[in-house]
């Protein structure tokens, strides 16, 4: 290289390093005084001290910044003649949460989100300084509720989109993948009749979803009170320890069901001696149907009134009976063993 080149060489080295940073670029610096909103900060290639406002700080600077510090910061807006350089440590950790959010979806990592506030269709959650919401359809509970607030939770990243602000996130596949890795280990150490703790995750019309041991196991709804109930959360509430019975695992599946009225005694056992054939008795209407009334003579036990046992005559027994009613019935039929009892009202006039 000939000295009139490396002269030409070492002026534009120069003047690359005399360039006056641009908006949005990211520029080493060195904090250099404390003011009462803000920072002072010496920038290389600047003509005046830049200006870090307090709001533009980001949550890994809560303590505030020490004089000396040597930060990259992001340029909110170039010097002039009249004004120094304005900085950004929040846009920075933006940027960077956005590139290692992206980063995670395209490897599939699993990050941790913290729930902010439960909203229409989800829940907004917070992953470094960004806002992200999951919908109801990707959390482990299925439905949104305050529970879930200022819980810290795992999730996977569906799409993570900095030029439109949007970024989507799946608590349902982490807990997959987590299941997917345990579950073999959890089935091994549980057997039936056994019984465990669990919080309850999810509710459905059909039963509930219980978290044991780190794998989800169901409770139908026929297995959670011996009385009738019209849906899961009568009894039951998301984010609820309770105990339940183990009463089926099913190893080729990789699927165990679970029982909470078991863990009481069976009404049917402690009825037998206490009600016979030919004795009448009142009960209470629990579910009119075409074909019958179904009266719960016990707590948890449910007889059968037909409706060729109501009276002599053709009747509807929607017309006979509602919901609440307490009706005197005779037991025509009594076999516990078999969870049976027939009734009949129009054979206590005889």
């Amino acid at each position: 290289m000939t000295q009139a080149t490396l002269d030409e060489f070492e002026k534009l080295l120069e003047e690359s390093f005399s360039q006056a940073p641009s908006v949005a670029d990211i520029v080493e610096g060195t904090v250099i005084r404390k003011e009462q909103d803000g920072y002072l900060v010496s920038i290389r290639g600047a003509k005046t001290e830049a200006f870090l406002p307090e709001k533009e700080l980001s949550s890994m600077e809560e303590g505030g910044l020490e004089v000396g510090d040597v930060r990259e910061f992001y340029v909110l807006k170039e010097e002039n003649d009249e004004e120094g350089m304005l900085l950004s440590l929040k846009r920075l950790a933006f940027a960077q949460a956005w590139a290692q959010l992206n980063d995670a979806k395209v490897q599939g990592d699993t990050i941790l989100a913290k729930v902010v506030s439960v909203v229409k269709g989800g829940v907004l959650v917070d992953v470094a300084d960004l806002k992200g919401f999951i919908p109801s359809s990707q959390l482990r509970t299925g439905t949104p509720f305050d529970g879930l607030v200022d819980q810290k939770i795992e999730v996977k990243v569906l799409e993570a989109d900095p030029k439109k602000n949007k970024l989507i996130l799946s608590q349902r596949q982490a807990i997959a993948e987590q299941r997917d890795q345990v579950v073999d280990n959890i089935l091994s150490t549980l057997e039936e009749d056994q019984i465990v703790k669990g919080e309850v995750v999810r509710i459905a019309d059909f039963g509930a979803f219980v978290d044991i041991n780190g794998i989800d196991g169901l409770l139908p709804i026929s297995e959670i009170s011996w009385q009738r109930i019209k849906h899961p959360s009568d009894v039951i509430s998301l984010g609820e320890t309770i105990e339940v019975k183990i009463i089926k695992i099913d190893s080729e599946l990789k699927r165990i069901s679970l029982s909470l009225k078991r863990m009481g005694e069976d009404p049917w056992t402690q009825i037998e001696g206490q009600f016979s054939e030919g004795q009448v008795i009142t009960g209470t209407v629990n579910k009119v149907t075409g074909f019958g009334a179904f009266i719960n003579i016990f707590p948890g036990v449910e007889a059968l009134l037909p409706v060729s046992e109501m009276s002599e005559e053709n009747v509807n027994p929607f017309n006979l009976y509602k919901v609440g009613d307490s009706v005197e019935v005779l037991i025509k039929k009594f076999t516990p063993q078999e969870h049976r009892i027939a009734l009949s009202v129009k054979d206590i006039e005889k």
